[in-house]
């Protein structure tokens, strides 16, 4: 990826840049930097009000292709919408699965059928999604998975556990990874099944996290049905499908992310410079390898998307989860240690977290979902360089 942006795309910057400081002004001044990491909850309607004025305008899924309602922007384009938009502290997205992982996905390996009809209420943020990948026993180990589902004539039938699933009680449709095949085991016998939320035989129940809030859910699928055409690739391919829809999810918008990664830690040195605790040597020391680490992170997610340009993510992607996980999570205990023993304290009653509490609390999760260290490490292992597999018994 050159460094050296085109006439193009500092146009393209421009405009984008301009458009949002239009734009997150008036009705929506307020909505700055709401919702987020242990924020989920915070003004849900009204980032939903400004997403789909963000759709009016044409600022949905801007690395679609424009024969699917995007703006077809370039690689460098796309970083650079994310970058603007974390920039102007835009509000947290709340139709980020839908626009940067089914829809992808959809693209890649939907039928004309299914790409008329999800794709467009995606862009315009009429339909939310959401992702129905881990259970109880199939987290990390993803080819676990024990939900099951029955074709029968015009129908799918599903039943089973999802845990984890971000944002269910809000989603319209969850795509499922699930078992079709009795009797398969591991990687075999899967599809990909996108699957209505709001019908009998859908039960979703919260999950309180250490922020207080509820982001992660469970959902319990007894009878669900869904149409015999809502399958993405054919049955027994629902491996591969979810493996491309999670190299989507660690594509450009990990670049946006690190906008709002660079303001966080400017806020934890200003913390350190405000309550003298920069002047403990091994905090300078900390304060000093975190910001190297935000530097390489950013020219690894560089390299990483200069290397996928002509397609979804490969293994490689594994390692930008690694590092951005491992060192938002120091970030997270670093603001802590920064804050000494006032940090032990909430901010008032019953569980009124400051913004560095929530950091630390939510923080603790980034090195396990959407992939744990763990399994980054062995996919790195196995996939880039090519070590013996691990073994398994």
């Amino acid at each position: 990826m050159n460094q050296n942006e085109s006439p193009a795309d500092r146009a393209f910057r421009a405009e984008v840049r301009d458009w949002l400081q239009a734009n997150l002004s008036g009705e929506f001044a307020h909505a700055r930097g709401l919702g987020g990491p242990g924020r989920e909850h915070e003004a849900f309607e009204e980032r939903l009000a400004w997403e789909r004025h963000m759709a009016a305008a044409g600022w949905t899924c801007v690395g679609w292709p424009v024969e699917y309602g995007g703006r077809g922007a370039s690689l460098e384009q796309q970083v650079i919408f994310h970058e603007e938009y974390a920039l102007a502290d835009g509000p947290a997205r709340v139709n980020h699965i839908g626009e940067n992982l089914l829809g992808p996905t959809i693209i890649a390996f939907g039928t004309d059928e299914q790409k008329a009809r999800f794709l467009p209420p995606i862009v315009a943020v009429e339909e939310l999604w959401c992702q129905g990948y881990s259970e109880p026993n199939a987290g990390s180990d993803l080819a676990n998975v024990q939900t099951r589902a029955e074709l029968a004539g015009d129908h799918w039938t599903i039943n089973g556990q999802k845990v984890w699933t971000s944002l269910a009680l809000e989603s319209d449709w969850c795509f499922v990874v699930c078992r079709t095949e009795p009797g398969s085991s591991r990687h075999k016998g899967l599809s990909y099944l996108l699957v209505p939320m709001k019908q009998d035989g859908v039960d979703i129940r919260p999950i309180i996290q250490l922020t207080g809030t509820s982001e992660f859910n469970e959902v319990f699928f007894d009878g669900a049905r869904t149409g015999a055409g809502n399958i993405v690739g054919a049955p027994g391919e629902g491996w591969k499908i979810a493996m491309a829809t999670l190299g989507f999810e660690r594509g450009v918008a990990t670049l946006g992310q690190q906008v709002g990664f660079a303001r966080e830690f400017e806020g934890v040195a200003d913390l350190a410079r405000r309550t003298g605790a920069i002047d403990d040597p091994l905090l300078r020391d900390r304060l000093t390898r975190s910001y190297m680490g935000l530097e390489i992170m950013r020219l690894n997610a560089v390299r990483t998307m200069a290397g996928v340009a002509a397609g979804a993510p490969g293994p490689e992607s594994s390692i930008s989860k690694l590092v951005w996980g491992t060192w938002h999570r120091e970030l997270g205990e670093l603001a802590m240690d920064v804050l000494g023993a006032a940090g032990l304290v909430a901010d008032g009653e019953p569980y009124d977290l400051n913004d560095w509490q929530r950091l630390f609390l939510f923080s603790r999760s980034d090195t396990i979902y959407a992939g744990s260290n763990e399994i980054q490490r062995n996919i790195i292992a196995e996939r880039v360089l090519g070590l013996p597999r691990e073994a398994r018994g």
